[in-house]
């Protein structure tokens, strides 16, 4: 029987300035997710970064049931096993800034010692109704909605998209009024429901607020819920208002599946008004309340950063203990690496192998903020941090590949028509019946993994249009500053790129490049080489006291983080290779080797490193590497402070040498802390996310991935699309491998100028205040001198205090 609802329930109300902002702080507490395709970490608490990880914590179980440490028995293994001590304990209970906090040591032990219950997030009006009827509606509305997403946001996957061009709203609305489902499930006239709805979504918004009486304390709070039940969906569409606003402009996707969730919700409640209404009304109660933390959250907090502070303590000590005099002479070669942790591993190989190597850490975009065209393609690829907007544009190739840019143009395009009819549902059935077998070789090639995967090899970049001469000059001087190499240039300075070399993987732009926007690094290499080798460029350089000799050659290489090995775009240069050129690849082959023996002792079943090479193109592999698993730290300083130091590929390194910023203003150290400081933190949060709370923050399972529209995966065949890393990215099928940090970030500058740039920058500050990051000051002898105490305020560190 078909209920009858009064018309005035679905009056539209006056939408209140109340209900709008609640709409954007609920819109603000979701993290964006990146497409496939440029898939780039990002910091799962992004929205909560104001608050403190209790906060947070207790913000999130309340909307979410969501995790935000490990469960206790995780710190009590590690305080019996004595990598926390008391010590530690001790310190992290002093550091912390809540009242309610344990009053001392023993108080504190004794509640460690006790196991919290799971969190548990309030009931949304779909979960009441499917205790009160038996039917599950919280997955239904999962099913429904993400079979129409994935045809909404599709980005090319599927063979019958949907119309472009309606908002969220009305082509959910347009489909909906079809979509028999809900019905023959038990949602009695929904489709008339929908039919009937305001055009306007925020009318929608405020008319549900109206039937579910709501109050302004509530709102925020509830549409936080019900936006964090659309998993992956919603984060996709942050990203869309992500990407507006770095535009100049908006997106409101997102306020519109909160509107779709909210007429969901409307309508069961409507229906199910009767059974849910005394449970629902407590549910508007506790949203209504402050999210406060409570005494477990305070004693995990505190957990956490007890475990964080035994890691300190090991890194003080590493630092302390390593180290040399920054070297004077001309080196042999020099290498600018990304500062990513992989390098780390694959930079000191490199200067094991001669002591005449000098080797360099920056950002692995090298200061290209590039809009980039792959040859014979349309498609710009933001090769730039994803915090930044492109400032160049630039092509591969020029007039002289012309014809082979027509030729292969035409061979993709056959090739996407061929996948098409191979696809198609006229011809799919016939086309396995008569081809199917011819595939038997391919199918064979690709299961024993003997085809390879080159490194990009397009034609040489170039910038269109140009930047005119006295900004070319600006630029490489800019940027040789930003790295700390403006003199004792090598005969040969390479500037390597990293990308990885991975087979069936739909996550495999997550290991690539994060600065580059989740393409690999060598279009950006290319491009600096070519500014760098530019003789008018030096000339200018020199006029402004940087002198690169004449026979310094830079050029571009691309770091295969999978294979560790390294490719040269010597083809680049415009004069005869540098006589030195072998002598550098039999290093770098040597050194490759190096790094792929360290790496294949922590991949399981590994046998050595022969191995490597085929685990990248083993196609049932789901742990060719371990990415940036594993990161806990980021060092801007001279190499010669880490210069021997065994780091395990678990730090960021970045060069700084604050006594030539000094003279600039410390206009470096500001770029550190505001860029590169800010994306690995998008990093490390990530992994600690997905390893803390895996069922909100994770990928979930890759042996049960399925791609959904081009832009991310599915866990099985429907529902929510899941957004972070997957279970195999953090776990090695019996312990963690990476261990869930918050990241410590240490610079060699003088304290009074850290304290400038973060009072410069509240959210960068905010970061640091509220403990997302750690923050040190390491002292001219090396050691960790100063600890970052928040509110500006620094105090002194026992490891650097000899």
């Amino acid at each position: 029987m078909t209920a009858q609802f009064s018309a005035a329930a679905f009056e539209p109300i006056a939408v209140t300035t109340a209900i709008r902002e609640a709409i954007d702080h609920a819109v603000r507490q979701v993290p964006p997710a990146w497409p496939l395709a440029s898939s780039v970490a990002v910091n799962p608490f992004l929205g909560q970064t104001g608050e403190t990880l209790a906060d947070a914590a207790a913000r999130l179980r309340k909307v979410g049931g969501v995790p935000v440490t490990m469960p206790r028995d995780w710190y009590r293994e590690r305080i019996a096993n004595g990598s926390i001590t008391e010590a530690d304990l001790a310190a992290a209970l002093a550091a912390s800034r809540h009242p309610a906090k344990p009053a001392n040591l023993a108080e504190l032990q004794a509640a460690i010692a006790l196991d919290r219950p799971a969190p548990a997030a309030l009931a949304n009006v779909a979960e009441l109704a499917a205790k009160a009827s038996g039917t599950d509606w919280p997955g239904i509305v999962a099913d429904r909605m993400g079979s129409w997403l994935a045809g909404y946001f599709d980005e090319g996957q599927a063979l019958w998209p949907v119309i472009r061009g309606h908002s969220a709203w009305a082509a959910w609305r347009s489909n909906a009024t079809h979509d028999l489902t809900p019905e023959i499930m038990g949602l009695h006239g929904f489709a008339r429901i929908v039919a009937e709805a305001p055009q306007d979504p925020l009318a929608l918004i405020g008319r549900a607020v109206n039937t579910l009486d709501l109050d302004e304390a509530a709102l925020a709070s509830y549409f936080h819920q019900l936006l964090l039940t659309l998993g992956g969906w919603a984060q996709y569409a942050r990203y869309k208002l992500w990407q507006a606003e770095l535009r100049g402009d908006t997106d409101m996707t997102l306020a519109d599946l909160l509107a779709i969730r909210l007429l969901w919700e409307e309508s069961l409640y409507l229906q199910h008004q009767t059974a849910i209404t005394h449970q629902w009304a407590a549910v508007r109660a506790d949203h209504g309340s402050e999210a406060l933390a409570d005494a477990d959250d305070l004693v995990d907090e505190i957990l956490q950063e007890a475990t964080e502070r035994a890691s300190q303590r090991e890194l003080a000590e590493s630092l302390a203990m390593t180290g040399s005099q920054q070297r004077q002479d001309q080196p042999a070669l020099q290498a600018a690496f990304c500062i990513d942790v992989r390098s780390e591993v694959y930079r000191r190989a490199l200067e094991s192998v001669d002591s005449a190597i000098q080797t360099i850490g920056f950002a692995g975009f090298f200061g290209v903020a590039t809009e980039h065209r792959g040859f014979a393609s349309d498609t710009a690829e933001h090769r730039l941090p994803v915090l930044l907007n492109p400032a160049l544009q630039s092509v591969s190739g020029d007039e002289r590949h012309a014809a082979q840019d027509q030729t292969t143009r035409f061979a993709l395009r056959a090739k996407r028509a061929w996948g098409r009819f191979k696809l198609a549902a006229v011809s799919s059935f016939a086309f396995v019946e008569a081809t199917g077998p011819l595939y038997a070789v391919k199918l064979l090639r690709d299961a024993l993994g003997l085809h390879g995967t080159k490194a990009p090899n397009e034609p040489m970049p170039r910038l269109v249009p140009d930047l005119t001469p006295d900004a070319r000059i600006s630029a490489a001087e800019t940027i040789l500053k930003a790295m700390s190499l403006t003199a004792r240039f090598a005969p040969i300075v390479l500037i390597a790129g990293h990308g990885a070399n991975v087979t069936n993987n739909p996550h495999a732009s997550g290991l690539n490049c994060g600065a580059c926007g989740g393409y690999s690094g060598e279009v950006n290499a290319r491009l600096l080489a070519g500014l760098l080798n530019d003789r008018a460029v030096r000339a200018g350089l020199a006029e402004r006291g940087i002198h690169i000799p004449q026979g310094t050659a830079f050029i571009a290489a691309l770091h295969d983080t999978t294979t560790d090995r390294v490719t040269l775009y010597d083809g680049d240069l415009s004069e005869a290779a540098p006589a030195g050129l072998n002598q550098v690849r039999t290093w770098l082959d040597n050194a490759s080797a190096l790094a792929r023996a360290e790496r294949a002792a922590r991949l399981p079943h590994a046998d050595g490193q022969a191995d490597i090479a085929r685990r990248a193109r083993d196609w049932a592999e789901v742990r060719p590497e371990w990415g940036l698993a594993g990161c806990k730290a980021f060092i801007a300083a001279p190499r010669a402070r880490t210069h021997g130091c065994a780091l395990d590929g678990r730090a960021f390194l970045h060069d700084y040498d604050w006594r030539k910023d000094a003279t600039n203003g410390f206009a470096v150290l500001e770029l550190i802390l505001t860029a590169p400081v800010v994306v690995a933190s998008w990093i490390s949060l990530q992994y600690y996310g997905s390893t803390v709370a895996p069922a909100a923050f994770g990928a979930g399972n890759k042996l049960l991935h399925n791609v959904v529209g081009g832009i991310g995966v599915l866990e099985g065949n429907g529902g929510n699309m899941r957004a972070g890393l997957a279970w195999q990215s953090v776990h090695d099928g019996e312990k963690l491998m990476h261990e869930p940090l918050r990241l410590s970030v240490c610079l060699e500058a003088p304290v009074e100028a850290v304290t400038a740039v973060l009072e410069k920058h509240p959210q960068v500050r905010a970061l640091f205040d509220n403990r997302w990051l750690h923050l040190f000051v390491i002292a001219d002898n090396g050691q960790l001198a100063k600890r970052y105490a928040g509110n500006l305020s620094w105090q002194d560190e026992p490891h650097g205090s000899d």
